[in-house]
């Protein structure tokens, strides 16, 4: 690939420019422009640039447009952002709405508090959604109480009809999340299915590669060296001393057998197994994140449970990349040291270091221990976590 030849500097300006633009299209979306349709129904509603504020005040049109760019910063950083900006931008827009609710009565604003709840669905645990949804409205009703003057009658009406349109989007983004949420769990299911069938497949390769080079070393080179000493008997006969037909004859069959030999450790240096389709196949279904593989030419897994434990690895790793780190971009290197193989991930998201290590990373550093190898962890290059596997090379024969 064309960055791969790029400088330090010019690889890091790539990556910010993809990513850019892959936030960016979180504005263009059908939900987002919905949201837009929302917002300027409001503004148009309730801005003292028109002179239509409740209010009369231009504290309409500063709560409005706080909402809005808090709204779009949301959009572009929900998934890629620490928990902390993200409660920071969910309180500005709670300002925007309440605060616009509060300079007076008006039939649209409550509009943006249907907005601002939806979020909450995605964000949040299911109790905290309940919670934080029960606090909006209550604040919404002693406003309408106490800054629309309006009855207890008129405004408990009125926070059902609106609280109902709160709910109907909470429920729907609620319902969304999880949909998408088992898709994704469906799509890392069927990722492992088809890493474990490309691994199947290269370990039957194997051992037919293995099989026919046995078959070769112990029936036809066997047959070739009777043949050899047969045809040195006959060189060995007075009668037939001197034969060049025999001589020719005993030369091809040394030939034929040293080319059967170098055929069969050819093959035997071909024993192993391949795992870049099984590594790219675990990347497929986490659309938001790009996997470079790099894999020695001459590196091959010798057998299929330490090919099970690296497929495990960078599973765990990808998913956690995406998960837990929002990254766009994981790099993975597969290289022979010294007489280990050595697996190295790393990816460009967000970290917090040091990592607690959870379920997860102890079941990878587990899995490796099992065989001998180890887990190492440390911060990557490119900004996010560096996951490095260790398992030793099985003795040559």
């Amino acid at each position: 690939m064309c960055w791969m030849r790029l400088p330090a500097g010019g690889l890091q300006l790539y990556l910010v420019v993809m990513r850019t633009n892959l936030q960016l299209r979180e504005l263009a979306t059908p939900l987002a422009f919905a949201s837009y349709l929302a917002w300027f129904a409001v503004w148009f509603s309730d801005s003292h640039l028109l002179g239509v504020s409740p209010g009369g005040a231009w504290l309409a049109d500063v709560f409005m447009i706080t909402f809005l760019v808090s709204w779009l910063w949301f959009l572009v950083t929900e998934d890629r952002t620490a928990d902390w900006i993200l409660n920071v931008q969910l309180m500005l827009l709670a300002i925007g709405a309440l605060g616009l609710i509060s300079l007076g009565r008006s039939g649209s604003s409550p509009i943006l508090l249907v907005l601002l709840v939806s979020q909450f669905a995605t964000r949040f645990p299911r109790l905290q959604t309940i919670s934080l949804f029960v606090l909006i409205n209550l604040v919404f009703l002693a406003l309408m109480l106490f800054r629309w003057n309006l009855s207890p009658y008129t405004a408990m009406i009125s926070l059902a009809a609106y609280g109902a349109f709160q709910l109907f989007a909470l429920l729907v983004l609620c319902y969304a999340d999880e949909a998408e949420s088992m898709a994704n769990e469906l799509r890392l299911v069927n990722a492992d299915l088809v890493a474990t069938r490309s691994l199947l497949g290269e370990s039957a390769r194997d051992q037919e590669r293995l099989r026919l080079s046995r078959e070769l070393h112990d029936v036809a080179g066997h047959k070739l060296t009777a043949l050899r000493m047969n045809l040195r008997a006959l060189k060995a006969r007075p009668e037939l001393e001197g034969s060049r037909e025999l001589n020719q004859s005993d030369e091809l069959a040394a030939e034929l057998l040293d080319d059967l030999r170098a055929v069969v450790r050819q093959l035997r240096k071909g024993d192993g197994l391949s795992l870049e389709e099984g590594f790219r196949a675990l990347a497929l279904p986490m659309a938001n994140l790009g996997l470079d593989v790099d894999i020695e030419p001459a590196v091959r897994v010798q057998r299929v449970e330490q090919a099970e434990v690296l497929l495990s690895v960078v599973q765990e790793g990808l998913t956690n990349a995406a998960r837990h780190g929002r990254a766009r971009k994981a790099w993975l290197r597969l290289r022979r040291i010294d007489d280990a193989l050595v697996l190295e991930l790393d990816d460009d998201g967000q970290l917090d270091w040091p990592i607690e290590e959870g379920m997860g990373l102890n079941g990878m550093r587990e899995r490796l221990e099992g065989l001998d190898g180890g887990l190492e962890l440390a911060p990557s290059e490119h900004g996010g976590l560096r996951i490095s596997a260790r398992l030793p090379l099985d003795p040559q024969p």
